[in-house]
């Protein structure tokens, strides 16, 4: 009969098979293992630092290539808006400040100058605040005599109208300019429904508009969100003598108002876009955009795959 003691020795015995074979494994094994595994220590740390080096090439490099464009863009864009007046339409708020900046000085130099720049809140776009401001644009309080707006119910196309017709001064030379009161009494009704804001101390009718905009909007109602703004877009675009809608590379991606633009056939054909804007090439881009508006030319520029690096030189320009 098998005991206790006899399982005690044989457990004792399995234990120290165990142990032995630990002690010899390690023994015989740690040399040839730590060496490979130094072998492949030292292989990623020499491409680490091939890939560091690359790296910092690369970044010098492009940093060249901007500091070399940011050179030559006053005399690309000089004479391309010799006269005309730019308005700015904020569509998003990351856009930054130094993108603005740097497109205005751009402008300066091409001629123009900027007449405002408004901020469109997300309020503007926001299905809950569709009512409110319906009920503002159609009644005499919110549209200044002489504006005529669409007969539709849709609210995106109501209020880009209004904006739109007191905000941009007609290609028509015959046509009237948008006065001041109009310009004040608009802003200030949609400030107060929370849709824009004004960003300058002062805002006054334009030949062109410039949207800018950068990444994507989120959530279900993205895409319902993007066709208001689009709405406004159009309308700036038939009011003036044209619009550029200017983002960054996330902007011409899913769900990206670039993206929107572009991907809607009729607005495509009528506005021109750039998704580089945040580079000195899609800064000089976005200004000679405008100078083809003028010529009735429209078209995609920067870096996606179906656009143009950068639009055509004007014929003014040395």
């Amino acid at each position: 009969m098998i005991d206790f003691r006899y399982h005690l020795v044989s457990l004792i015995a399995v234990f120290l098979a165990i142990a032995l074979g630990l002690v010899i494994g390690a023994t015989q094994l740690s040399g040839p293992v730590l060496d490979n595994l130094r072998g492949q220590v030292t292989s990623l740390q020499e491409d680490k630092r091939e890939l560091e080096d690359t790296t910092q090439g690369l970044q010098t490099q492009v940093d060249g290539d901007q500091a070399f464009q940011s050179a030559v863009a006053p005399a690309l864009v000089q004479g391309a808006l010799g006269g005309r007046s730019v308005l700015f339409v904020l569509a998003s708020e990351e856009v930054t400040t130094d993108t603005v900046e740097e497109v205005t000085a751009l402008v300066t130099e091409a001629g123009g100058t900027v007449n405002g720049q408004i901020t469109l809140q997300p309020g503007y776009s926001d299905p809950a605040g569709e009512s409110a401001l319906q009920s503002y644009v159609t009644t005499p309080a919110g549209r200044p005599a002489g504006v005529e707006l669409p007969e539709t119910d849709d609210t995106g196309q109501l209020v880009g109208a209004l904006l739109a017709q007191v905000l941009m001064v007609p290609a028509d030379p015959g046509a009237a300019a948008p006065d001041a009161a109009s310009v004040s009494t608009v802003l200030a009704g949609l400030q107060a429904l929370d849709a824009l804001s004004q960003d300058s101390d002062a805002v006054t009718p334009a030949d062109f508009a410039v949207v800018l905009t950068g990444g994507a909007l989120e959530g279900e109602d993205a895409a319902g969100r993007n066709d208001t703004l689009l709405d406004l877009v159009r309308a700036l675009d038939a009011a003036g003598s044209g619009a550029v809608v200017a983002g960054d590379t996330a902007s011409a991606g899913e769900n990206g108002l670039v993206e929107a633009v572009r991907g809607d056939p009729e607005t495509a054909t009528a506005v021109s876009t750039v998704d580089n804007v945040t580079s000195p090439s899609g800064q000089v881009s976005t200004v000679l955009a405008l100078a083809g508006e003028r010529e009735g030319t429209s078209g995609a520029y920067g870096t996606a795959e179906d656009a143009q690096p950068v639009p055509p030189l004007p014929a003014t320009t040395p």
